[in-house]
Order: structure tokens, then C-alpha cells, then sequence
């Protein structure tokens, strides 16, 4: 056994000083937390387990199984929904955190990396839809090529390449996303919740005072 610290030691005591125990599996949570606001960043979460998951059972399937059986269409209908209720949780937990200045107190990279998430995952659900091997989707990529190829992005992004557009779907695009959601899931533990603004902040205190110095005169 060698007397110095080898690397191993170094990475796992650079990882409890990075993200100690008692913050990446609190046993308690503030008081404001009880706010509806809060709610949406773990509904946008579940929301994103049941899209990996149905959109696993999909592709074990075959791009186009859904089309032909009702269990299919099933699955395929989950995966569409989860992918609805992922974008609506997703946009008021970005406004709500956008309007209490989130990235306060050093949280700047927490508020980027979900704002980073949430563009990732719009050609995200960009690519699923022209997946799908209807003619809606036919449809999308016809509309989409235009456009892309408009701005140069064409020549690397070709929405009528179906095996290009899959793989970017089930496989690239979906890694990123749930490497910045991990990322910033952990950032969140790491500096906490984001309070409420105080109320001096939002100019209810000053106000308040001087209505009761205005009465008491």
C-alpha cells in the first residue's frame, strides 16, 4: 500500500468538499418552499423520467411499431403527453425563477444551465416530431428544410434524413439534456433553493411603513 494520496483519494475528497452529504440529501428544506412555485421544477423532472421511459419501450420496439399496434399507440401517446406537460412545467418554472431573479446570491450557473436545458430540449422535441414516420412529420421536415437551409444549417442538420434525425432524437440530444438536468439539480443542492425576494427588494416594506406613518400622523 503506497504512503502517498493517490488520485482516487483526491477526487472523492474534492467531491465531498464540492457537494457535502448534508446538502446532496438534505433532511429538511426552508419554510417558502411550501409555495405552489416550487412545485414545477419536480413536476418538469417527473415529467422527463416518463418521457425517457416510454420513449425507451418505443425504441426497443422499432421506429414505427406505434403505428400499427394499439400498445403502440399507447406508449406513443404517453410520450407525446409527457413531452406537452414537460414544455408547459417547464416554461412556468423558468418565468417564476426568471421573476425572482434566481440567480441570485451565486447562483448563476444553477439559472444557465436550465436555461441551457430548456433550448437543448427544443430541437429535442423538434427531432421526435419529424420521427414520427407520418404525414404530419412529413409535413414538419418539408416546412423545417427551408427554413434550416435559409440559415446554413442545412448542410449539417438535414430534417429529411430519417436516421439522422433519429439519432439526434433517442440518442445526442437527449444526453445533454439529462446531463444538464443532473447538472443542475446538483447546483441547486449545492447553493440551495433560491428564497423569495425580500420584500425591501420589491419596495412592499417602504411602502408599508409609510402607510403607517402616514395614518399615525
Amino acid at each position: 500500500m503506497s504512503g502517498g494520496r493517490n488520485w482516487t483519494v483526491r477526487l472523492r475528497e474534492a467531491g465531498v468538499r464540492a457537494m457535502p452529504p448534508e446538502k446532496l440529501l438534505p433532511d429538511g428544506q426552508p419554510v417558502y418552499m411550501s409555495s405552489w412555485i416550487y412545485l414545477f421544477g419536480v413536476l418538469t423532472i417527473a415529467a422527463l423520467v416518463i418521457i425517457i421511459g416510454s420513449g425507451v419501450i418505443l425504441g426497443l420496439k422499432g421506429p414505427a411499431w406505434w403505428h400499427y399496434t394499439g400498445i403502440g399507440h399507447f406508449f406513443n401517446s404517453v410520450h407525446l403527453w409527457a413531452v406537452e406537460l414537460f414544455f408547459f412545467f417547464m416554461v412556468i418554472h423558468l418565468w417564476g425563477k426568471f421573476f425572482m431573479v434566481a440567480w441570485r446570491g451565486g447562483r448563476a450557473r444553477t439559472w444557465m444551465s436550465g436555461a441551457i436545458a430548456f433550448l437543448i430540449a427544443i430541437p429535442c422535441a423538434f427531432t421526435g416530431y419529424i420521427s414520427q414516420q407520418n404525414f404530419d412529420a412529413q409535413w414538419i421536415a418539408t416546412q423545417a428544410k427551408d427554413g434550416l437551409n435559409s440559415t446554413g444549417i442545412g448542410a449539417f442538420f438535414n430534417v429529411l434524413n430519417f436516421g439522422q434525425m433519429y439519432t439526434y432524437h433517442v440518442l445526442l440530444l437527449p444526453v445533454i439534456v439529462v446531463t444538464l438536468v443532473a447538472a443542475h439539480i446538483l447546483l441547486v443542492r449545492r447553493s440551495g433553493i433560491v428564497p423569495p425576494l425580500p420584500l425591501s427588494e420589491l419596495g412592499i416594506g417602504e411602502a408599508a411603513s409609510e402607510g403607517v406613518a402616514g395614518s399615525a400622523a
